[in-house]
């Protein structure tokens, strides 16, 4: 087995973290009789040679051998193998042609080389697709969509698997199957969309497989999806919530935790956040959220869909459904009222995992999810009575999640009946880097919180390697609580922060000074020669200081001028920014600001275009609507920056308001980041804006 594995120059090619050399080792690992050996292989495997979908010439080189071990009955977890061969070959059918040459950050890619050879050995697959190993044919029987070119022969061995597979599972990727050729070979478009009617309305084909017809029918078609879709997809969830597929037969086995090797909580749990959200826990979580994605705006049917989904009695059917729930809020506008109502419903004391789950999709949407604020509250009180005030650090996994997150999430609300369990999270220790990212959102309860985060701030090691995942949330915190107390121990972080180089951290204690204003005008010697720092960040962030709180335009004015000159886009902007609070007696950076409109980078033309408009006025209104205007449209994630200088532009804004109309007309959320947070405060501003323009136009 492996003949000419060593025959290639593997160390000639490249993957995504260097040279390839190590490749026949991961190779050979693959089919070892250890099971943790085989496990990190293929963990390497997709993280550097079929990194995030990429394709190098070593993964297709890799391909032969692949094959190999697929077709050796004696490999084990062969259907791991099928399942990496489908990932490669799927991704370089999906994107040879357009997508050969030169990575941006990877070199050199080769999808239409891993293409070519997958197509030549798609005959593989119709045996894969029907070998005894149930999970081999799941895993082989979406190739027979992407690398058989006969559509033909592919869709009449998918017509021929599906009465042959006796599992739910196989017959609804059967199905999916049939959708994915009928979408890469438009020309069996009617054929399969016949086969989906004619599925879709045969009672003895079952429930699932019904549902999955109409699914797949409708993925084929969105446009064509019917008023009736829905309520008909209704009744087979109801259907179906009569029977069970044992776990066994679809779901993989579970993972084992990565060790954390000494690297912050954070980084652990956002890891941990990742595999959690990865895992499915029905059978039919992937169908469903295929129907969800064809329905894309149609937010009234979709909270319809969630709500029988929500209501299903398999606990594994909720908890992917309360993630469906998040998906749709965070990506479409709409009137979510319902939906969070449902989703509170699941903070349930008997169920800690759908609790957790419940509350972390709150915690996500907590700009909008205000009609929760009773329930969580209700809930939070309730696990404190139930399981005593230090259940926040409760020695059950689950029950800890639940709380930790419910607490966090009626936190966001700025409710400060979520300030209990953040004290004793901060008194007990434990986990405290969780209360502490949402303790400055509870300024009615600053005189208790204050203390607690200076004392943590002040039992920082800054000379620490990740300190500064620890001392900036906790600067963060006590600037946004406005504790006047913590300046001393914020001015001896700063100083600590410099002596050993910790600039991102130097950073965050400018920015929390920043924010006290002339309260810290005792530490600005501190401050001062740090306007002259190399560090991208560090300089821009001591001036903007400087300004805030010392006030001395003759001081500040030309190193504003001499950032605006800079080559580092951050550093203008931050500079930039600056200027627009001075205003008019800033009129001396006029001219260059006038210069920057031309930059290559919008958002160094909106930052400077809001400069302009707030030093200079009316005067410079045509430059500066064109810029903003202009930006907006090039790159949306502008909207937010652009919404607000319009705000405050005021009846000169006027030309802006078909752009804000049609902004608010769009279904999907806009906005920097395109987050709950930032689409909600886009809507809002620009809604103030169009409603004073419009008023103003009715008048004239």
């Amino acid at each position: 087995m492996f003949n000419g594995l060593y025959d290639i120059d593997w160390s000639s090619m490249q993957h995504a973290y260097g040279s390839a050399e190590e490749v026949p080792v991961l190779l050979l690992a693959m089919r070892s009789a250890d099971a943790e050996e085989r496990r990190e292989a293929l963990s390497e495997f997709y993280g550097a040679v079929h990194h995030q979908g990429d394709v190098y010439p070593c993964t297709t080189a890799s391909l032969p051998f692949l094959f190999e071990l697929a077709a050796d009955a004696a490999t084990p977890d062969r259907g791991a193998i099928v399942t990496l061969l489908v990932s490669i070959g799927s991704a370089a059918v999906d994107r040879a042609g357009h997508c050969d040459g030169e990575d941006e950050y990877y070199g050199v890619v080769d999808y239409a080389g891993a293409a070519r050879v997958m197509r030549e050995r798609a005959g593989v697959f119709v045996g894969l697709a029907s070998d005894p190993d149930r999970r081999v044919r799941q895993a082989a029987i979406p190739g027979l969509a992407w690398f058989l070119d006969d559509g033909d022969l592919a869709a009449a061995v998918l017509r021929g698997r599906l009465p042959a597979e006796p599992d739910v599972v196989e017959r609804l990727l059967v199905v999916e199957a049939m959708a994915t050729l009928a979408l890469r070979l438009p020309a069996l478009s009617r054929e399969a969309m016949a086969w989906f009617a004619a599925l879709a309305a045969d009672p003895a084909s079952g429930p699932e497989t019904r549902l999955a017809a109409m699914v797949q029918r409708a993925r084929c078609a969105p446009p064509q999806i019917g008023e009736d879709a829905v309520p008909a997809a209704i009744g087979l969830l109801r259907e179906m919530a009569q029977t069970t597929v044992p776990k066994g037969m679809w779901q993989d086995p579970p993972r084992q935790a990565a060790p954390d090797d000494g690297v912050p909580p954070q980084i652990v749990a956002a890891f941990e956040d990742l595999d959690r959200m990865q895992q499915v826990h029905a059978p039919t979580t992937d169908l469903l959220r295929t129907f969800h994605k064809a329905l894309a705006g149609r937010v009234a049917q979709r909270t319809a869909l969630l709500a029988e989904q929500l209501r299903s009695p398999d606990p594994g059917a909720r908890l992917d459904a309360l993630r469906m729930s998040a998906e749709l809020m965070e990506a479409w506008r709409g009137d979510h009222t319902s939906l969070i109502t449902l989703v509170a419903q699941h903070l349930d004391a008997t169920d800690h995992e759908a609790a957790a789950e419940a509350a972390y999709v709150l915690d996500g949407c907590h700009p909008i999810a205000e009609p929760a604020r009773n329930v969580l509250a209700a809930y939070v009180v309730a696990q404190r009575v139930a399981h005593g005030p230090d259940v926040w650090a409760a020695p059950q996994p689950p029950l800890r999640r639940a709380h930790q997150e419910a607490v966090r999430a009626l936190a966001r609300l700025g409710d400060t009946r979520a300030a209990p369990s953040v004290l004793a999270a901060l008194d007990t220790g434990v986990e405290t880097w969780r209360a502490i990212e949402v303790a400055g959102t509870l300024t009615q309860d600053a005189g208790r919180l204050g203390p607690r985060l200076r004392d943590q701030l002040r039992r920082l090691d800054l000379a620490q390697q990740w300190v500064e995942m620890s001392a900036s949330p906790i600067l963060s915190a006590l600037s946004a609580l406005g504790d006047r107390d913590a300046l001393p121990v914020i001015a001896d972080t700063l100083r600590e922060a410099v002596r050993h180089e910790q600039w991102q951290v130097t950073s965050s204690a400018l920015q929390a000074l920043a924010a006290s204003g002339p309260a810290a005008a005792p530490f600005l010697e501190s401050i001062r020669p740090l306007t002259a720092a190399s560090e991208t960040h560090v300089r821009p962030a001591a001036v903007a200081a400087l300004w805030a709180i010392g006030g001395d335009r003759d001081e500040v004015m030309p190193l504003l001028l001499d950032l605006l000159d800079d080559r580092i886009a951050f550093r203008i902007m931050d500079a930039a920014g600056v200027l627009g609070e001075i205003g008019p007696p800033g009129a001396a950076a006029l001219p260059r600001l006038r210069e920057l409109l031309r930059h290559n980078y919008e958002w160094v033309r909106v930052q400077c275009a809001a400069a302009l408009w707030e030093i200079g006025g009316d005067a410079e209104v045509p430059s500066v609507l064109e810029t903003l205007l202009r930006a907006w449209e090039h790159n949306p994630a502008t909207a937010n920056h652009v919404v607000a200088c319009l705000n405050r532009m005021g009846m000169a804004a006027q030309p802006a308001l078909p752009l804000l109309r049609a902004q608010l007309a769009l279904p999907r959320r806009g906005g920097r980041f395109a987050t709950i947070e930032d689409d909600e405060e886009l809507q809002r501003i620009s809604r103030t804006v169009i409603e004073r323009l419009s008023r103003a136009a009715e008048k004239d």
